[in-house]
């Protein structure tokens, strides 16, 4: 029936029509004027669509009060505290020819509905500096400041065509033609007090730059940043030990950068982020734009420079986010220092009973996967300070690789990769979005960032007592070095300064032999003083806290690569479980000739006859001579060393020279 007049349409009660359905009758409803309704619901009271959006965010801006404030005034305004917030990030975006920070607004611009903004509106908070006569005083730069994982999804699969959702919920995003790191176009500021602090010349990775370079670099990426409607602006923090954290400001034009950076450093609490103040070192990522290649000092369109006197960073022509990460690890390695505490390129894990173990290791020696362990707390995989108060993991996050990655292998890093986790250049189903992480396409070095907590096992705070084992790991090609060894305080000092691996060359060319490589404290790129200052302190808080350090060998038994067969990963494990339970402290050893290292007779679970390598080689001379050739190998490294003096009268390099193969 068709309803007329003041009436409504209703379904009456057990009343059927004839085709089944309930008949429709009609009602009087008095006092509508004849509208109809739906009643099923309340109605939203809102007049736009607009308003209707605006209900769906509330808002989470931190209003906790601000430490050491009383009285009446012990609460600051949110618009006041708005204020000096963008003052400060103003202060950092300052251009040093023009003297003055940008115009900011806070919020994305594309939400904006007018284009001037207004201090009346309650959502919008804007910092005007003193004018100046440059153009950019014209325009407001937007900053999207610690912006959560979800807003910041949202922002870079609506800006980033490069960035998707894959089927785990993590973030696929490509860092463009840079997939790595680019050591050789990393520069530090040489002035008057780094020339003497820092290791320059021969080995050391730090090549150098002077201030007017630096500054002319940075105002290009000043500049850059301050041309685009928006900006990223992370504060956070380094270092977990409270007494010694680290303020960080984070500027990018990326949402993949700055979620990177959500994941790598440590996420401060909103009472923290009230009370940032002043950060204590500042990064501009302007990797979209390159370096201008006819400036002094620049040998391609790519720059990373660090100015350690302005404590700042500045990223020019490479848009790889590992760039950031490993240029905090730099400062941290100079910082640290300073206040006597070690800064180490480690992995670092806890047992039930507080036994803390350092892993050292380079790519391939199984650092990550041993030092991941599902029967001990993980306390960080890549970065840690060693100070008064025990070990302290510097970062928030993890870096994992990720080729070839299975759940079978590697299920606590496969798991962690969900949402919020970003996923550097890996390939995935268009349709499905399901990652092949066996595809290298793009690169072999695709990554995965995500938070610590990610990991079952994380122990949060990521701290702990001082360690009881330093683990040093080699994967060794030649089939020479025995699968654990212990080793005194002048051996430790040795080989980590030596920091060696061996790696298979390229099969493309038909060269089989095994090539040594070395990389100083086990991460030659990130250090900035002389590494026998690292080797002295490490052996100082060694003897100290009665620490014990072991060599292990991770690579080949009976014959190099190619003959020999790689230590089974089980064997191996039983090795460290026998180091973190303590017993291999009370078993008995001997001594191998050339490198003086000190072996168990034998290890619970594991042959005794691959304890000493030399019983695995049924050719002894070849032994011998590969034995001779690696020790050649490690001597001709450590040259760059001698002439370095450390300690009283130079004895403690006598020392250290020493304790390295004698043959």
């Amino acid at each position: 029936m068709a309803g007329n007049g003041n009436e409504e349409f209703s379904f009456a009660n057990g009343v059927i029509a004839r085709n089944g359905l309930a008949k429709i009758q009609t009602q009087k409803q008095n006092g509508q004027n004849g509208i109809c309704h739906d009643d099923s619901a309340p109605t939203v009271n809102v007049q736009t669509i607009d308003e209707l959006h605006s209900l769906q965010r509330k808002k989470s801006a931190p209003t906790t009060p601000v430490k050491g404030t009383e009285g009446a005034f012990a609460t600051v305004s949110e618009e006041e505290r708005q204020r000096q917030q963008l003052q400060s990030i103003s202060a950092s975006l300052a251009s040093l020819t023009r003297e003055t920070g940008p115009n900011l607004v806070k919020g994305d611009p594309t939400k904006r509905t007018d284009t001037t903004p207004k201090l009346s509106h309650a959502a919008q908070h804007q910092f005007t500096p003193t004018p100046n006569i440059s153009d950019s005083a014209l325009k407001f730069t937007h900053i999207l400041y610690n912006l959560s994982p979800a807003e910041l999804y949202e922002q870079a699969i609506k800006y980033e065509k490069e960035s998707f959702i894959t089927s785990s919920g993590a973030l696929a995003t490509l860092s463009g033609a840079k997939t790595g790191r680019s050591p050789r176009d990393k520069r530090v500021v040489k002035d008057e007090t780094t020339q003497d602090e820092l290791w320059w010349g021969k080995g050391s990775p730090n090549i150098e730059m002077d201030e007017h370079t630096f500054l002319v670099n940075r105002e290009r990426a000043v500049d850059y940043l301050n041309s685009l409607d928006k900006v990223y602006v992370n504060d956070q923090f380094l270092n977990w030990d409270p007494e010694n954290r680290i303020r960080v400001r984070i500027v990018s034009a990326r949402a993949y950068h700055s979620l990177f950076m959500h994941n790598m450093c440590i996420r401060p609490t909103p009472e923290e982020l009230e009370n940032f103040g002043t950060p204590d070192f500042t990064i501009y990522n302007a990797g979209q734009f390159p370096c201008n290649r006819y400036t002094h000092y620049m040998t391609s369109s790519t720059s990373v420079d660090i100015n350690l006197a302005r404590r700042e960073m500045v990223i020019l022509g490479t848009q790889y986010a590992g760039e950031m990460k490993k240029g905090l690890f730099s400062l941290m390695h100079y910082l640290m220092p300073k206040r006597q505490i070690l800064s180490l390129h480690s992995g670092c894990n806890m047992g039930k009973n507080e036994d803390v173990a350092l892993f050292f290791g380079l790519s391939g020696t199984g650092k990550t996967t041993l030092s991941t362990d599902q029967n001990r707390y993980l306390i960080g995989d890549d970065e840690h300070c060693w100070g008064d108060n025990g070990v302290a993991n510097i970062e928030g996050g993890c870096y994992a690789k990720c080729i070839d990655l299975s759940r079978e292998k590697e299920p606590e890093i496969f798991n962690a990769i969900k949402f919020g986790t970003v996923l550097e250049n890996v390939v995935f189903d268009e349709h499905t979005r399901e990652v092949d992480y066996t595809d290298k396409s793009v690169t072999e070095n695709t990554r995965a960032s995500y938070p610590i907590e990610y990991i079952p096992n994380a122990k949060l705070p990521c701290v702990g007592p001082h360690p009881k084992n330093v683990i040093l790991l080699a994967c060794d090609a030649f089939g020479v070095l025995p699968p654990v060894s212990k080793l005194n305080l002048a051996q430790t000092m040795y080989h980590f300064i030596s920091g060696y691996t061996a790696l298979v060359a390229g099969t493309e060319e038909g060269v089989k032999e095994p090539q040594a490589t070395f990389s100083a404290c086990f991460g030659a790129a990130f250090i900035m003083l002389h590494p026998t200052k690292y080797a002295a302190m490490l052996a100082e808080k060694m003897e100290k806290h009665g620490t014990t350090a072991w060599l292990v060998n991770t690579g080949w038994s009976g014959g190099s690569y190619g003959e020999g067969k790689r230590i089974k990963l089980a064997h191996t494990r039983k090795i460290i479980d026998a180091i973190h339970s303590g017993s291999l402290l009370n078993a008995k050893y001997k001594k191998t000739p050339v490198f003086g290292l000190e072996i168990p007779i034998e290890v619970e679970g594991v042959p005794s006859e691959i304890l000493d390598p030399v019983n695995t080689w049924t050719d002894k001379k070849a032994y011998n001579g590969t034995l001779l050739k690696l020790a050649g190998l490690f001597k001709k490294n450590f040259e760059v060393f001698t002439t370095y003096r450390l300690g009283k009268d130079n004895k403690l390099t006598e020392e250290i020279l020493a304790a390295g193969p004698i043959f």
